[in-house]
């Protein structure tokens, strides 16, 4: 992976060694140096990844009394829990209108039901155990074509009507300019009760909190394979672990690990920038509050201000291994396509990270084994949804999996041809929904 070569790198990893420089790790606060695992060991439960699955997963059955393991390859949040661009919406990644076409209602409500719960996790974490974040509230979703405008009026109702959530509002273009400063929205839906995050922050605070329930957290610790029987046995190159369980939180760095899953999903590169700090008053006339943003593109762009007043944008997307040399390049023009008013502006940080995406677009828990448990392919809307995984899947452990059960039977596909040919299949419809963006 190739990172501009800015002051900002080099002391981002020289204060975090191990991390891929970008804004979060520049702020960070509370990371720790774990060792790796470098001896034969054993626990109830074996977690294989410290993101934000990972980690709910293992600190939600500290709490239920199991002992736990947790083996991340590189370090805590080093994924796309520590990069993404920390916009905690409302609902699943498919929005109430699309899975009452695909479900009945009962199963619409149900599902819109944990997205409440799970942004009820993240707030009682950050509480309990007293999680620096930058926690906010609010989320403006912009309309980019005209024929899109009834939509937001249409979900308005909707969570209104059927799933008493009369929050958000429909703004005009106008009314929706006076909070985002573009010239791109016909009209906009804000919905107050959704929320922003620093996502890195936040993991390594779900990181400390495991670790004073118990957990032992190791990193550097690249799990190389585990036997298929019970217990288990995961190896890596230098120990292993043995246990009752194992959960597969691996998500868009699974890679070879698991096969048999492996397939229902795709993993993307999304990328972001951070602006030079624009001041408090220039920031407030770019985007009125501390809101997240995203807009009603098929590859989305995602945006908001930071506390130190940088625009945090993300913009454009890759389908293949390794990331544009020259990511500040990459992603400015999207930036500027909506803010050209910026175009003065300097880029301090860019980044990319990895995440998976399932071919509709519905997360992906199951199980492999009677003791292997995974949770995956949250499309974009991870930290509610990995997080609350993490939790339906502890419970699951634990024998009360009536939650875990209704996100196991949601329908996910393979991706045709697998792993071999979901590559080329994926550019070709980024193409072809690329197109209809522009239309």
């Amino acid at each position: 992976v190739e990172y501009l070569g800015t002051e900002y790198e080099q002391m981002s990893h020289a204060n975090a060694p191990g991390y891929p420089a970008s804004y979060y790790v520049a702020t960070a606060n509370g990371v720790e140096d774990r060792l790796s695992l470098e001896e034969e060991i054993a626990a109830d439960v074996c977690v294989i990844g410290a993101g934000f699955t990972g980690l709910s997963a293992a600190l939600n059955l500290a709490e239920l009394g199991m002992s736990v393991v947790v083996l991340e390859a590189e370090r805590v949040g080093y994924g796309a829990s520590g990069r993404c661009g920390g916009l905690i919406g409302s609902g699943q990644r498919k929005d109430v209108l699309e899975t009452e076409k695909m479900f009945d209602l009962a199963r619409s409500q149900q599902l819109w039901k944990f997205s409440e719960l799970a942004k009820d996790e993240i707030r009682t974490r950050v509480a309990k155990h007293d999680i620096q974040c930058d926690l906010q509230k609010g989320q403006l979703e912009g309309i980019h074509k005209k024929r899109y405008v009834g939509y937001a009026q249409e979900m308005a109702d909707a969570l209104t009507e059927r799933y008493d959530y009369p929050f958000c509002r429909v703004l005009n273009a106008e009314e929706s300019r006076e909070l985002v400063a573009t010239d791109t929205f016909h009209a906009s839906l804000y919905d107050p009760e959704a929320l922003t995050i620093h996502p890195l922050n936040y993991t390594l605070g779900l990181a400390r909190a495991a670790s004073e329930a118990g957990v032992r957290i190791f990193e550097n610790s690249r799990v190389l394979s585990y036997s298929k029987t019970d217990p288990a046995v995961v190896t890596t190159a230098t120990g292993s672990v043995k246990a009752s369980f194992i959960v597969l939180a691996c998500n868009g760095y699974l890679g070879n690990l698991e096969p048999r899953s492996a397939g229902k999903i795709m993993p993307i590169n999304n990328f972001m920038i951070a602006t030079e700090s624009l001041g408090e008053e220039r920031a407030r006339e770019v985007i009125n509050g501390r809101f997240g943003v995203h807009d009603t593109r098929f590859v989305v762009n995602y945006f908001r201000m930071s506390d130190d007043h940088r625009l945090l944008f993300g913009g454009g997307e890759n389908y293949r291994p390794g990331f544009p040399k020259d990511i500040a390049r990459f992603v400015r023009p999207y930036m500027l396509k909506l803010f050209p008013q910026l175009k003065d502006v300097a880029i301090d940080y860019a980044w990319g990270g990895t995440l998976s995406v399932t071919v509709n677009r519905l997360p992906h828990l199951g199980r492999l084994e009677p003791n292997v448990f995974f949770g995956q392919g949250y499309s974009g809307h991870g930290i509610s949804t990995a997080n609350f995984a993490g939790k339906v899947i502890a419970e699951a452990i634990a024998g009360v999996a009536g939650r875990f059960d209704v996100f196991a039977n949601l329908p996910v596909r393979t991706f045709p041809g697998g792993t071999l040919l979901r590559y080329p299949a994926m550019v070709l419809g980024m193409m072809y929904y690329t197109l209809r963006d522009r239309i």
